[in-house]
């Protein structure tokens, strides 16, 4: 293979003039042998222009990923699809470690995706040598070298990562040559604090976390090896990053070396505590451990770690992620004596300068929300975010120590009533109280020295912040309301509490509704929303109180929606469309017209496939549509007129092939089909089955609800157009002559069953041996699981009782190429072997059916009077099932019967208790040290 002319290709693509010509002549050139060790040659030479050379690397990472390993035969096929020459392969294997070494940083990344897909196929098995090479590089003097070696290394770790640990055997073998000797380089490394060197040293790193995260190889790393590796993230952890760094804008500083080179050391001195070193959480082989480590490292290490959220509280710059690292580490140490009493004396200073700071409305965020509120939103509740997030690390540290430690929580919440009494404190110190409480609704609510003195402090403290001038404030109320910025937040925090006073609930909806509704601030909207979910969800009379207004409530639902693209917002529209069906039956027309037109946009956006947070909110939008669907049900007008519009959500979908939204469109169309299927309903069975020749096997359960209704709705319509039944049929025919797997098979295998069923003296004489033959021909190769084989039986069983005379013709008329005879005496043979086979209440009936026509035939044939004396028995072991599963039924209904007979009960009890008291509990005196009364300048 010409390697210029590989080049000239390559740089063919690049230019757009040229892309359509150079990539149709890479793809009549990718199979040629020795076309992917030219690549890498390409990637390798200094000679050749750069773009290229990452043109080609990109070229080669997707031949690797796609070709390396070999392929079996498809059935049907003759020719064996390709894969990289094995002469190739061994040219790449040869090389592919010295072009790591040898490439810059844009090129080596995509040479360690290649070589990560190597060694997922070939090591140990046909590589081997990737050890030896890994090691000469290594140990080599040249340090240049020992950046590309360690990313080889990784990558070798990254493939076992996961894996049980008895299936890490070979990478056990290797690095019990490679763990000692990057110790050893570390420990070399320390000292020099240069970029080069800590890059190096952040590598190792990665390398011993990926090897210890999932499980800990105790045959490398005993007591004394970790306790020199300790001693290595100890210094890493403790050591100072270069004041020249601070000159760096903030925003980039956690992308400095030195600050992710702590970060590792972080992130592995925390898994190790939480996974292997808290004795009351390990598994057995890592008891001694875990008390070794809680002994020897775990108070040494949280000293060091202490240190640095000291340097925190005195304005020092931390990275974020080594904050929330340390954070981390910490709410594992409340757990344990030993690191609690050397933490106790520090708590609340901690709680105070460290973790209500971080909870507090910063620079940062008001600059977001300012600039752009919805990605503020978008951060906000992203479940990512909050992996990362040292204030979600923060909240998590302080509950767990409320929980967990009885001193803390009396004076937080001291220290939060001093501030919400405060008559000029600063707001955002008030956000961050808030934020605090609601953080601690849960242990709140369930001590009864706080729990009484909940609503007080929502009605002094909270609902006046609704009038607030800053959106932050308000948006932190609702939150803290219902358990999210901040009075919305608050409310949604305390969603649960039960209130003493009607009017204090009646005021929250009230608070909450204006909130969505009148409010500017996109975000207030946003908390308003989860709000009143919340709310809905845990407030029985909430439910009331918001029906009258629940048409403005989804037209705001929706347009912030709209606004917003947050799939979050498509859970509360669905809970509210269940709560208010009623009410809903009137818009049902309106919200989904609203609700297409934002999965019109949201899919044909830029920005779309970039995007996964996109697919999972046009995912909910399909769903909350299937919730319309099923709510308006009874209503045939309202359905009809949603019909058109799902159909075009349909067709935009199967347009533009979006693979990821059939199981949705498909219950969509599943929905529209339950109690009548109209002509634009039918011509969709001709699409879907075009569809089903693209992507074939992948979808057809997802498929089979709906073809189960074109069968049973409107079996006349179906039988009236015979290329209807002949599309469901070729479909099923397909799947059980392919590869679909058994699962796919059965369904298939089902739909033969019911239209047999449903069909009955109507006509299909001529479907019976076809759909006959399918099933029995399946039956003839090899078949896993009993479900599947008892299923293609009771297609035949259902031909029985369709037409015996006819099931009986057929039988004695199907030959298979193995086997001359007909299939008669073998299908009767199997049958009566598998009757212990058919389970529920459905198959057995079929199956006793089926063997009482047998009986009652008046000309038996000879294989049925083989088996005759058979016959009675099996239907006896079919009736004891069957009586089994009535029984079972009988006492799962007697049980539900009963539950829902004692709720009933207890509500009325409920009623009459507080129809006779009042409320459920009395407002009892406040505790003195947190009364929260008048909150001040609210009189």
């Amino acid at each position: 293979m010409d390697p210029n002319r590989i080049i000239q290709a390559l740089k063919g693509t690049i230019d757009p003039k040229l892309r359509l010509a150079a990539e149709n002549e890479l793809n009549q050139s990718y199979k040629i042998i020795n076309f992917a060790p030219s690549l890498l040659q390409i990637i390798v030479s200094d000679q050749v222009e750069f773009p290229v050379r990452q043109a080609a690397a990109i070229y080669l990472k997707n031949m690797v990923t796609q070709y390396w390993p070999d392929r079996e035969l498809p059935p049907g096929e003759v020719i064996f699809p390709f894969n990289i020459h094995e002469n190739d392969r061994q040219q790449i294997r040869d090389n592919i470690v010295e072009g790591i070494i040898r490439s810059p940083d844009l090129v080596r990344a995509q040479l360690t995706m290649c070589l990560r897909a190597i060694i997922k196929h070939d090591f140990p098995g046909h590589w081997t040598a990737v050890v030896d090479k890994i090691g000469f590089y290594l140990q080599s003097s040249n340090s240049g070298s020992w950046l590309g070696s360690l990313l080889c290394l990784y990558q070798l770790v990254k493939t076992y990562e996961y894996k049980k640990a008895e299936e890490r055997d070979p990478l056990i073998a290797a690095m019990q040559i490679f763990l000692p000797r990057i110790q050893q380089q570390m420990i070399q490394l320390l000292p020099d604090n240069s970029h080069y060197s800590v890059l190096l040293q952040k590598q190792i790193l990665k390398i011993f976390y990926a090897l210890v995260q999932y499980a800990l190889p105790l045959q490398l790393v005993n007591n004394q090896t970790m306790t020199q590796w300790m001693e290595i993230f100890r210094t890493v952890i403790d050591r100072s990053v270069p004041p020249e760094t601070l000159q760096v804008d903030e925003d980039d500083r956690p992308e400095l070396v030195w600050w992710k080179c702590k970060k590792w050391a972080f992130r592995i001195v925390a898994r190790l505590f939480e996974r292997y070193g808290s004795p009351g959480n390990v598994t057995k082989e890592y008891y001694e451990f875990s008390k070794f480590f809680l002994k020897t490292y775990a108070a040494g290490i949280q000293q060091v770690l202490l240190k640095i959220l000291d340097q925190y509280r005195q304005n020092d710059y931390v990275a974020p992620r080594v904050l929330q690292q340390t954070l981390n580490y910490l709410n594992q140490g409340v757990h344990h004596c030993i690191t609690w009493k050397q933490m106790k004396p520090h708590m609340q200073t901690l709680c105070e300068d460290v973790i209500f700071s971080l909870m507090c409305y910063k620079d940062e965020d008001e600059e977001l929300w300012q600039e752009d509120p919805y990605e503020y939103i978008r951060i906000k509740f992203d479940v990512f975010e909050d992996y990362a997030s040292p204030t979600t690390a923060a909240q998590i540290l302080l509950c767990t120590a409320a929980k967990k430690r009885k001193e803390v929580l009396p004076k937080m919440m001291a220290f939060c009533y001093q501030i919400l009494t405060e008559p000029n404190i600063d707001p955002r110190k008030k956000d961050g109280a808030l934020h605090v409480i609601g953080s601690l609704a849960d242990t709140l609510l369930k001590k009864s020295m706080f729990k009484d003195q909940m609503e007080l402090m929502l009605q002094n403290h909270v609902f006046p912040l609704f009038m607030s001038n800053l959106g932050y404030l308000r948006a932190r109320h609702l939150i803290c309301f219902f358990l999210v910025p901040q009075s919305c937040w608050t409310l949604r925090s305390f969603s649960a509490l039960k209130f003493h006073n009607e009017l204090n609930l009646k005021n929250a909806i009230e608070l909450i509704k204006k909130s969505l509704i009148e409010d500017k601030e996109m975000p207030v909207k946003m908390e308003a929303a989860i709000a009143l979910q919340s709310l809905i969800s845990h407030q029985e009379q909430a439910k009331e109180y918001i029906k009258p207004y629940i048409r403005p409530v989804m037209q705001e639902l929706l347009l912030v929606v709209r606004e917003t693209q947050n799939d979050d917002l498509t859970n509360v529209i669905q809970k509210l469309i269940c709560e208010y069906s009623q009410e809903v039956t009137t818009i049902a027309v309106e919200m989904t017209q609203h609700l297409a037109e934002i999965f019109g946009k949201v899919l044909q956006s830029e920005e779309y496939e970039e995007m996964e947070d996109k697919t999972v909110m046009a995912m909910g939008i399909l769903h909350t549509i299937d919730t319309i669907l099923t709510v308006v049900q009874d209503h045939k007008e309202i359905t009809q007129q949603l019909e058109s519009i799902c159909l075009q959500i349909i067709g935009l979908v199967l347009q533009k092939h979006v693979i990821e939204f059939y199981e949705e469109i498909l219950s969509l169309a599943y929905s529209l089909t339950c109690h009548l299927i109209s002509p634009q309903m039918w011509h969709l069975l001709g699409v879907l089955y075009e569809v089903f020749q693209q992507d074939c096997f992948e979808y057809f359960a997802d498929m089979m609800p709906l073809l189960h209704n074109y069968v049973t709705v409107d079996t006349d319509i179906l039988l009236s157009n015979s290329k209807n039944l002949e599309i469901i049929y070729t479909m099923c025919k397909k799947v059980l002559t392919g590869d679909a797997g058994e699962d796919a098979e059965c369904h298939a295998a089902k739909l033969l069953e019911i239209i047999i069923l449903q069909c009955k003296g109507r006509g299909i004489d001529q479907c019976i041996p076809l759909f006959v033959e399918a099933v029995l021909e399946r039956l003839t190769r090899g078949v896993k699981t009993s479900e599947l084989r008892t299923m293609c039986l009771q297609v035949a069983i259902a031909a029985l009782y369709y037409n015996p005379e006819l099931l009986l013709h057929t039988l004695e008329n199907i030959r298979f190429p193995h086997n001359p005879e007909p299939i008669t005496a073998q299908f009767i043979n199997q049958w009566m072997n598998d009757t212990d086979c058919f389970l529920g209440l459905h198959d057995r009936k079929m199956c006793i059916i089926g063997l009482s026509i047998l009986m009652g035939l008046p000309s038996r044939p000879p294989a049925v009077d083989a088996v005759a004396a058979q016959i009675v028995p099996s239907v006896l072991l079919l009736f004891l099932g069957l009586k089994q599963v009535c029984a079972t039924q009988q006492h799962t209904e007697r049980e539900e019967h009963g539950k829902a007979e004692k709720n009933d009960a207890e509500d009325n009890e409920s009623k009459r208790i507080e129809q006779q008291t009042g409320f459920p509990f009395d407002n009892k005196g406040l505790v003195s040290g947190y009364n929260f009364g008048t909150a001040p300048g609210s009189n």
